[in-house]
């Protein structure tokens, strides 16, 4: 039986290999090892991922394989093992850790979200995760009614941060700066919702302060499934883009990550053709 995310309690993968696109401390020079899940329980109208987000693409994996993926991407040299969506998944993530470590598997976990989760799961990933990369979406209770089906969206995202940061505690990084432990707040800016993006950054300073980093982004890309809604229709401007980098420099935000130049006409989105899923 399929759950909200799409999915039944086979894991199921749509992409496992080296990724280059995250924050620096993430994927440094060597790559982040990076692992597609497939499904999710919030399912964004404007996904970038929305192939794998609305379960489309991917194939069934064992615990077992998983765990062989883990070993596969440290050999490979990955900086870390970066699980994207991995939140319907859970309990069969932590027996593919506690299995990778038998076999020699030492890498940082990354566990990459959307921000929705229940506090009661992330509590069964202490001692399994080192870096939660998560995002907080919204403030405003009308965009993530009208884009995320969820009202109460900001009430779970910031007890999952709170939760997040009681478990890893101050960002820690290595010699090369690569995070080593520590949370990572993503915001994606939407068009038309620059004051929510400043609530949230003004929300996340006063109360994390420099106990986690703040990633700022500029890549909203429209994708085709955003026709019905048509202010998302375009990328923020660069004015908009500025005006809340300004606003976060001037709250006195300095542990954070911003994107420049062109990055927002850059593709940040991955084929999700099975790579490294199968056996090699």
């Amino acid at each position: 039986m399929k759950g909200y995310c799409g999915q039944t309690n086979e894991l199921v993968v749509a992409r496992a290999a080296l990724h280059m696109w995250e924050e620096p401390c993430i994927s440094g020079e060597e790559g982040s090892g990076t692992v597609f899940f497939s499904g999710c329980a919030l399912c964004c109208v404007y996904c970038q991922n929305h192939s794998i987000s609305h379960g489309m693409t991917g194939k069934n994996i064992t615990v077992e394989r998983l765990s062989d993926i883990f070993i596969e991407l440290q050999e490979k040299n990955a900086n870390n093992i970066n699980l994207v969506t991995p939140s319907h998944y859970v309990p069969q993530i932590i027996d593919a850790i506690e299995l990778a470590r038998t076999k020699g598997f030492q890498l940082p976990i990354v566990y990459n979200c959307s921000g929705y989760e229940k506090v009661e799961t992330l509590r069964l990933l202490q001692g399994y995760v080192d870096i939660y990369l998560t995002d907080m979406k919204y403030m405003d209770l009308e965009p993530a009614i009208k884009y995320s089906n969820c009202s109460n969206y900001f009430d779970y995202a910031s007890k999952a941060v709170k939760e997040m940061v009681s478990q890893v505690g101050e960002p820690d990084f290595d010699d090369r700066g690569i995070m080593k432990k520590g949370v990572i707040v993503r915001h994606l800016t939407l068009p038309g919702y620059l004051e929510d993006s400043k609530n949230i950054i003004q929300y996340l300073y006063e109360t994390f302060e420099n106990s986690i980093y703040i990633s700022i982004m500029n890549q909203f890309t429209p994708m085709a499934n955003v026709t019905d809604y048509q202010e998302l229709n375009r990328r923020i401007t660069d004015t908009e883009y500025d005006v809340l980098v300004d606003y976060a420099i001037n709250l006195g935000v300095e542990n954070g990550f911003i994107q420049e130049g062109e990055t927002a006409l850059e593709s940040f989105i991955p084929e999700f053709n099975e790579e490294g899923v199968t056996s090699e």
